[in-house]
């Protein structure tokens, strides 16, 4: 699935082969990725932060949404060497051993998931489709005797095998359930969390999927026994049948539905002898007033739409995020340096935040000789109030023309240096905070290396003193 340097397997081949047709200028396209591994039953996170300890996740069932992973992070990517560093990065997080079968055997297996979602305009009526592809890399199921395994390698085995046992007998299950007919489907039992493979896969195995496996034999009569099993369980998969429907945007559908109302609706009207369907002025009047709400509703709902994607493809345009629970919050992070919105108004709802580009951004109102790169508007905010200039990693907050800045509550007046957690305030009413990650990632590390030394004097003047 993953392949090697010079032969390259069908995860990334998928990947690229989804950007080489991500062709069409009038669609915009969000693509998220996240990879993970299932060792001894438990879930990790194969693209956490170096910085992260490595966690034990928790497998979650939404009502709704369905199985999913609590705490997994999510990575916005905007092109295929994109996801080519994430697989990179995974890959050296993955749990290898050498066996007797093979010298880089995998430990574990690995779901490499792609969240795809595709939106455009079509004749003024909003198209949003949504996608997941789970991407699998199973584990080979091994025999001890064959693989010569001991210690840790025999449990490692064990646990792979024991998934993938489960995993033929849910495969099995749904295919005699696609044998069954509709009153007696209700009846059967899919033991889908028997295993956190089988549970993570339920809606790519019997839900609204296309389920795709593929199965290696090895031509050997010596390896007959494990091509025969391999082939029998393909089988078994093949019987499987679903009927995968498409995943629309709930608001897209209802202005899909408002709009073919409104047809039926305009025909009414447009009836030459419309006496016989609208029996009464006070129906036509009634039925118009209708028609007048649902369009003027129609172009709220399709004004809204268009406005969070316009937001979706200026985030696009930057480096990739990272999007991951932590408890019952959500963290977003960045490779980027950035500004972060404090809004004391409590009308406020959203975030804002502003990446901070290579080179100079403009910030100021929107009726500057030059649009700005960050609009501001209120109190004492010039048209061109300030530029944060990133060059070589170095930031700096540059004040325009007396323009009202502070920095951590000392008003500036020259260009002042930007550290990790500075607040700025612009005007009267504007706070934000500043972050930048490359500098926050080395200033845990020096405080790791302080806490460390303190440590080691510590313990040597106790052995001197003792």
């Amino acid at each position: 699935m993953m392949g090697t340097t010079g032969n390259t397997g069908l995860i990334p081949r998928i990947c690229e082969g989804l950007f080489g047709m991500m062709k069409d200028p009038d669609t915009t396209y969000r693509v998220q990725v996240s990879y993970l591994e299932i060792y001894n039953e438990r879930v990790r996170d194969l693209l956490r932060d170096k910085n992260q300890p490595q966690l034990n996740l928790k497998v979650r069932e939404h009502p709704k949404d369905g199985p999913y992973v609590q705490d997994l992070s999510r990575h916005l990517v905007v092109s295929f060497s994109d996801v080519e560093d994430l697989i990179r990065r995974g890959n050296l997080h993955r749990t290898t051993a050498a066996t007797n079968m093979n010298e880089h055997s995998s430990r574990s297996h690995a779901i490499f998931t792609v969240f795809f979602t595709q939106a455009k305009l079509c004749e003024d009526v909003p198209s949003e489709i949504h996608s997941k592809v789970h991407l699998v890399d199973l584990a080979g199921s091994e025999r001890a005797d064959s693989s010569g395994a001991t210690g840790d390698r025999l449990k490692e085995g064990g646990s792979i095998n024991k998934s993938l046992v489960t995993l033929g007998n849910v495969i099995s299950t749904l295919a005699d359930w696609s044998d069954r007919a509709p009153s007696l489907k209700r009846s059967a039992f899919i033991p889908y969390r028997d295993s956190v493979l089988t549970w993570l896969l339920k809606d790519s195995l019997g839900g609204n999927a296309r389920t795709i496996m593929i199965a290696t034999v090895s031509p050997a009569d010596f390896y007959y026994a494990e091509s025969l099993s391999t082939l029998r369980y393909a089988s078994r998969a093949k019987k499987i049948v679903n009927k995968p429907t498409v995943n629309e945007d709930p608001h897209v559908k209802l202005i899909r539905e408002l709009r073919e109302e409104n047809a039926h609706l305009r025909s009414l009207l447009g009836e030459t002898a419309f006496e016989d369907v609208l029996p009464s002025i006070e129906d036509f009047v009634e039925t118009r007033e209708k028609l007048n709400r649902n369009e003027e509703r129609v172009r709220e709902l399709t004004e809204k739409w268009a406005d969070k994607w316009q937001e979706t493809a200026n985030v696009l345009e930057h480096k990739s995020l990272a999007l991951r629970k932590e408890g019952t919050g959500v963290v977003l992070d960045s490779e980027l340096p950035y500004i972060l919105s404090i809004d004391d108004n409590i009308l406020t709802t959203g975030m804002r935040l502003y990446h901070i580009k290579e080179g100079d951004t403009h910030m100021g109102r929107d009726d500057a000789a030059e649009n700005p790169d960050i609009v501001l508007s209120g109190k004492l905010i010039e048209a061109e109030h300030c530029i944060i200039r990133h060059v070589d990693g170095l930031v700096t907050l540059i004040p325009l023309d007396g323009a009202l800045c502070s920095v951590n509550n000392v008003r500036i007046h020259e260009p002042t240096k930007l550290q990790q957690g500075s607040i700025i305030r612009l005007g009267r009413g504007h706070l934000f905070r500043y972050n930048h990650p490359a500098e926050a990632a080395r200033l845990r590390e020096e405080m790791k290396n302080v806490r460390s030394s303190k440590y080691s004097f510590m313990l040597i003047c106790g052995y001197e003193y003792s």
